[in-house]
């Protein structure tokens, strides 16, 4: 069998191409906005230096270049296809690097995002504690990523649609249903809420807190380096 990260290399390399109509379709555009309130927390902090961590095609990092003209920012992916992407749609700095093992010194960055990425990692634990070395004291950490919903007959509805009904569509869209069985299965997988925070906290984090969006589906976390 595979391992996550050669898995997850070649899963979402297949689907670069189609990726961002993909997410647009399946969120029914609603991505834009969890985007733009993650931009929100960002700019509120008023970072020089910013990494964003698994940018994929660089969707958060050119939201945060709108909100932030003046900073720093750079689009971080182990996928050259979707850093091409990145680069066309005008992500102004990218690097190739896995997450788990950043090319940066200690201390590099004011702020640093993930978005849908952190569940991906071979190891989200290890990952935080990655990210914490190259956060400087005080920065800050945001994390976007989908989640269930608390409310039993939505959870029960969202399931529906993550389980049976977004694989189908996704597999129209992209040719490749694995990729969202995927999806289902690694967000089931993944802590949320109080979990995470506690997860935070023992990786070096100050103050985390969580913020859930549009019933829960996706929650966004904050926390900064201890």
């Amino acid at each position: 069998m595979n391992s996550k990260p050669a898995y997850v290399r070649e899963m979402f390399g297949s689907i670069a191409r189609r990726y961002d109509l993909a997410n647009h379709v399946l969120s029914c555009g609603i991505d834009f906005y969890w985007r733009a309130r993650a931009a929100d927390i960002v700019a509120s902090w008023q970072p020089d230096r910013i990494a964003d961590l698994a940018t994929g095609t660089g969707d958060l990092a050119l939201a945060l270049q709108k909100k932030l003209p003046d900073a720093e920012i750079t689009g971080v992916d182990f996928l050259p296809e979707m850093l091409e992407l990145a680069r066309h749609k005008g992500v102004q700095h990218v690097v190739l690097a896995d997450a788990m093992r950043l090319p940066f010194a200690d201390g590099s960055f004011d702020c640093v995002t993930i978005a849908f990425g952190l569940r991906n990692l071979e190891n989200y634990s290890a990952g935080l504690t990655e990210i914490c070395r190259v956060l400087n004291t005080n920065g800050h950490l945001l994390v976007l990523e989908f989640s269930l919903p608390r409310m039993p007959i939505l959870r029960a509805a969202y399931r529906f649609y993550l389980h049976r009904c977004l694989p189908m569509i996704g597999s129209c869209l992209t040719q490749r249903r694995s990729a969202y069985d995927y999806l289902g299965k690694s967000i089931e997988q993944f802590p949320s809420g109080n979990a995470m925070c506690e997860l935070m906290r023992e990786k070096g984090y100050d103050s985390p807190s969580f913020k859930r969006l549009t019933g829960g589906i996706v929650t966004i976390y904050t926390a900064a380096r201890r």
